[in-house]
């Protein structure tokens, strides 16, 4: 197969039973199923949409467990990023939650964090901001990230974007499980049609945020 036909249910199974069985025997005696049904799919999904929302990368499925007590070997979901910038672009997860389909910025350096906060407070990109985040979230989308509890030092705890001073990463995403079209060629077009809901927000961190 050399053209994207869907997300198999076989992609959400496996990550269900990944679940129960999260150690280096099941892995092996289920890679074939992963290449076939996870990473495959997602690489073809990646190409057909690189011309319009830059390449694509699938991250690596196993669990950095250095410094974690949890010494679980695999990650319980699939990853990928379609990168307009550094840390800046359009994401989608595969898990036994369904297929997450998102956008926004993750990385935060210490420049990056004050041009955010910066162009936030000012009145007209921040205002611009709260637009984009408005109609995201009025759309079905979840406007996540990182957060301080408080607004950061420096600025009113008043302000009129409070919520969005607290953030160190903004992204915003959207679930689907049982949707008739997942696992067909159309998803491939509704990934397309959500991420396209969520190119103000990469479009204003790209100018804003980036590195």
């Amino acid at each position: 197969m050399d053209t994207f036909e869907g997300i198999p249910d076989a992609a959400f199974r496996f990550y269900a039973e990944l679940e129960n069985n999260n150690n280096r025997e099941w892995w092996l005696e289920n890679k074939d199923t992963y290449d076939s049904e996870v990473k495959q799919p997602l690489a073809l999904l990646l190409a057909e949409l690189e011309d319009k929302f830059g390449p694509g990368k699938i991250f690596r499925p196993n669990r950095d467990i250095r410094f974690s007590q949890d010494k679980s070997p695999y990650k319980t979901a699939q990853g990928a990023f379609a990168a307009r910038q550094e840390g800046v672009g359009y994401y989608i997860q595969v898990s036994a939650d369904g297929l997450l389909i998102g956008g926004g910025y993750h990385s935060h350096t210490p420049a990056q964090l004050a041009r955010f906060r910066s162009a936030v407070d000012a009145q007209a990109s921040g205002a611009a901001l709260q637009k984009i985040v408005d109609r995201i979230a009025a759309a079905g989308f979840v406007v996540e990230g990182e957060k301080l509890k408080t607004v950061p030092r420096g600025f009113d705890k008043d302000h009129p974007r409070a919520e969005l001073l607290k953030h160190k990463s903004l992204s915003a995403g959207v679930t689907f499980r049982d949707a008739g079209w997942l696992a067909t060629a159309g998803a491939k077009r509704e990934v397309a049609s959500r991420w396209e809901q969520l190119r103000p927000l990469v479009d204003w961190v790209g100018q804003y945020a980036a590195p």
